[in-house]
């Protein structure tokens, strides 16, 4: 255990007498480096926010903005992570810093130094400015590297391609978000000596196998998958990891603790994107923010889905196989597969089977997965749906916990559906297909007569529960609402002519 060791703003530092549950946060604290809050222990507000130094497309380096209460320490073996101090000193202060400082956009400053690293990430985005955008992140007073928001290019992006959903996991309670967005809409390109911008045309840290063991708990990062597989046959209590955004709350607000954490999180066989003959395969393993980006708007649904799940910070480490095992009935990414006719690949040391997702979930956060079985990953259909849509409803437009969610996936025949697929989450013990609604659907004309009748069923599907989000009623009255939504919202559509 000598050799386990991250690198911090730089330095190696040893991750001695940290344990299996020891969040990141709380190492990165105890060895100095405070400026990373802990304002809501499970990733809703963003004050914990480092900088990872994760793989890009092209073999280099990309500074990715994670939640370091999530994280456990041990995950951080082998890696590069930078904090809030290593961005900048109070004499030399970062352009992100200096644009935050000048905008107002601190005042009690206990969100800044999360603010700041989340802002770097977005700052250090290969391909965010563009072509002849103004470069101020060198100088001026706050007055003049302000810009006003009729100056965006659009609602979500300033005139110099930053990106406000790049901070939209990030809470603060004084400044009321403009001096900050003011901020971000003033930085221009990092400087050509800039550390963190030139340690981008280099690679990210490879993964590397893990063994740490501290009274009596350990966590495991396995050099393979058949490794893994071994593990978990021999010890079926393990938990596994891959983000561990849902573990991490656990741990931190539940107090769960497991003789053995396996961390999967680097198989490579659990990472893949691939389009294959009829299908689409996604790593179970790969989070959500890499999946989007390999996807590259290939499967419109998903894309609709991906904005509304948690925050940046969390879908740079969640993973879909972590949602689906999980097997929470308000997870996000359950509605939308089902209504694309997913599969689930699991794997054992006996070989690989692959199950209907809409049979996978089992009860209440159960699931048909056995004890030595990982998900591989899922795979969907090909060609897809022309017409998808993915609603959900919560508080909060961004960053929050659904309500109800519901995945839509329709061909029509000219002005007649012939099959429609639709995916339910928040209205079950687990999330379900609405068979009753499909059938409902199915052979007759897309028109408001129609829908009106399937929304009836449609309200009916499940058994909705009241909790402190949403009444039972609510839910049902959601549910109905969300097919006349997509009618009068996508009414035009028809089907395109085959390729």
């Amino acid at each position: 255990m000598d050799h386990i060791a991250v690198t911090v703003n730089g330095q190696l530092r040893p991750l001695r007498g940290v344990s299996a549950h020891t969040a990141a946060l709380d190492w990165l604290r105890e060895i100095g480096l405070t400026g990373s809050k802990e304002g809501c222990a499970e990733g809703e507000c963003g004050a914990c926010s480092i900088l990872l130094a994760t793989p890009d497309e092209h073999g280099g380096t990309r500074w990715t903005a994670v939640n370091a209460c999530l994280v456990p320490a041990a995950a951080l073996d082998g890696q590069e992570v930078v904090t809030a101090e290593g961005l900048g000193t109070p004499e030399h202060l970062h352009p992100v810093q200096a644009r935050l400082a000048e905008a107002g956009g601190s005042q009690c400053g206990y969100c800044t130094p999360g603010f700041a690293c989340s802002m770097a990430a977005e700052f250090y985005r290969a391909d965010r400015v563009p072509s002849g955008a103004p470069d101020i992140a060198s100088g001026g007073d706050a007055a003049a590297t302000t810009i006003s928001a009729d100056a965006a290019a659009d609602a979500a992006h300033g005139p110099n391609g930053f990106d406000l959903h790049a901070l939209s996991g990030n809470l603060c309670r004084c400044t009321g978000y403009r001096p900050i967005r003011d901020a971000a809409y003033a930085l221009g390109d990092p400087e050509p000596d800039d550390p963190l911008a030139e340690r981008r045309t280099r690679p990210a840290p490879e993964p590397r196998t893990t063994l740490l063991e501290v009274d009596g708990e350990r966590f495991i990062r396995p050099s393979s998958l058949d490794e893994a597989l071994r593990v978990i046959t021999e010890e079926p209590d393990a938990v596994v990891v891959a983000g561990s955004t849902d573990w991490g709350v656990e741990v931190n607000l539940r107090g769960r603790r497991t003789p053995l954490v396996l961390a999967i999180d680097h198989l490579p066989e659990l990472r893949a994107v691939t389009f294959g003959d009829g299908v689409l395969e996604i790593g179970a393993a790969l989070p959500l923010t890499d999946v989007e980006r390999r996807l590259d708007g290939r499967v419109p649904l998903l894309d609709e889905l991906f904005p509304q799940f948690a925050s940046p910070l969390i879908r740079n480490r969640a993973t879909i196989g972590g949602n689906l095992g999980t097997a929470s009935p308000i997870g996000d990414t359950a509605p939308a597969l089902l209504s694309l006719e997913a599969r689930v690949v699991l794997v054992s040391g006996e070989g690989e089977r692959e199950v209907d997702l809409a049979e996978f979930f089992t009860d209440y956060r159960q699931t048909l997965r056995r004890s030595d079985e990982l998900i591989r990953a899922v795979r969907i259909p090909l060609p897809l749906a022309r017409f998808t849509a993915f609603h959900k409803v919560a508080k909060r437009r961004f960053d929050d916990i659904s309500s109800v969610a519901v995945g839509f996936a329709l061909e029509l025949n000219g002005d007649i559906v012939s099959s429609a697929r639709i995916g339910l989450g928040g209205v079950a013990a687990t999330p379900l297909r609405a068979r009753a609604t499909e059938a409902a659907l199915a052979g007759r004309p897309w028109d408001l007569d129609t829908v009106r009748d399937a929304a009836s069923v449609l309200g009916s599907e499940g058994s909705p529960m009241s909790d402190h989000r949403a009444s039972a009623e609510y839910r049902s009255r959601m549910l109905a609402t969300a097919l006349l939504k997509l009618y009068r919202t996508r009414r035009g559509t028809r089907a395109e002519e085959p390729a």
